[in-house]
């Protein structure tokens, strides 16, 4: 991914409150479009590196179980 694109995806949700994110969040899932792919990427990406690792053994568990 372009730096740039990441920069630009954190630049357009820093300062965002909690309901603000979800809704983010939500649109990008509802509508289905590839081109939301990145920002959910970008969104799970600062969600991983600022998380525990009991809490990324949790995300995984639950990816795995989601995915069978």
């Amino acid at each position: 991914m372009n730096l740039n694109l990441r920069n630009a995806i954190i630049h357009n949700v820093s300062g965002n409150s909690q309901d603000e994110l979800k809704g983010t969040i939500v649109d990008a899932i509802q509508n289905g479009e590839e081109k939301m792919l990145p920002g959910l990427g970008v969104l799970f990406e600062i969600i991983w590196k600022n998380s525990s690792e009991t809490d990324q053994a949790e995300m995984l568990q639950t990816l795995e179980t989601s995915l069978k």
